[in-house]
């Protein structure tokens, strides 16, 4: 073997040591936030049954805001404008939740004052006129106010919620019947989805909920190509709007200086792939 061949060969060696390295005891790490695995009490609650009703919900929201001639038209400019922003998150919401692929979605805007958003389970993504106008948002803060509600479906929050409602109740001690609902549909969990349901458009996270959607939020509006920085603006904003809320000890939320805090934190994490989205 000539001295230059049995170089190559060494290198070669090298590398493949190298590589045997890292797909044995190391592990790839992931580009973008960090929020653990999530909860095994969403397993409790059968995801088709919960996005079924929460398709029956958002159906009845909008034919009521239909009636009542609150319901954004598809050629208004601010639907136009979330449902391109909502195109262009989306693609990135797989890799959260594989079952996003098979979701419907839609998104639609109600003619309300309220400051308010949400993105029920299945994909079900309404926005209210006051966020909007209120505080005038920028496509940044949309898509951050955007990728938080789709956070929370991805990640399974409500059927989170219900699960350690079930667990609560003492629905676990039914042995055979828990089963069948994480691998089918039993009717103690269905009655429970139909009576927990009822709270999907008025449903409250917990703080470390609220704090999960901020970064997978903000992952998905970055990958989507919007400045993640509008975390920040869009926090003062909606600070400077609750001048009255409760300080963080008192409340089921973090203030919105902690949301900022916390935003501000994981910045580095994805502003690479928003700088690659560009």
């Amino acid at each position: 073997m000539q001295e230059t061949d049995r170089r190559r060969f060494i290198h070669r060696c090298a590398w493949c040591a190298a590589g045997a390295g890292l797909f044995g005891s190391q592990t790839w790490a992931r580009e973008g936030v960090e929020v653990g695995e999530q909860s095994k009490f969403a397993k409790l609650v059968p995801a088709e049954e919960l996005e079924r009703n929460a398709q029956q919900q958002y159906k009845q929201m909008l034919e009521q805001a239909a009636s009542k001639n609150a319901l954004g038209p598809a050629n208004h400019p601010q639907v136009i404008r979330l449902r391109h922003i909502a195109q262009k998150i989306i693609p990135y919401s797989h890799e959260w939740n594989p079952r996003a692929k098979q979701w419907q979605w839609e998104v639609n805007l109600i003619g309300s004052a309220q400051i308010n958003a949400f993105c029920m389970p299945g994909g079900k993504i309404a926005f209210f006129y006051g966020i909007l106008k209120q505080l005038e948002l920028t496509d940044d803060e949309v898509a951050m106010v955007m990728g938080h509600e789709i956070a929370h479906a991805l990640r399974e929050h409500a059927r989170e919620r219900m699960g350690k409602s079930a667990a609560t109740q003492g629905l676990t001690r039914l042995g055979g019947a828990i089963v069948a609902g994480v691998f089918g549909i039993s009717p103690q969990i269905t009655d429970l989805v139909a009576r927990e349901g009822a709270n999907l458009l008025t449903l409250k996270f917990s703080r470390e909920d609220e704090t999960e959607a901020d970064l997978v939020g903000m992952e998905l509006a970055a990958r989507a190509g919007y400045n993640p920085q509008a975390g920040v603006t869009l926090w003062q904003k909606m600070t400077a709007a609750n001048k009255n809320a409760p300080p963080q000890w008192m409340s089921t939320h973090p203030s919105g200086e902690a949301r900022i805090k916390e935003i501000e934190a994981n910045l580095p994490k994805v502003l690479p792939l928003y700088q690659r989205a560009q």
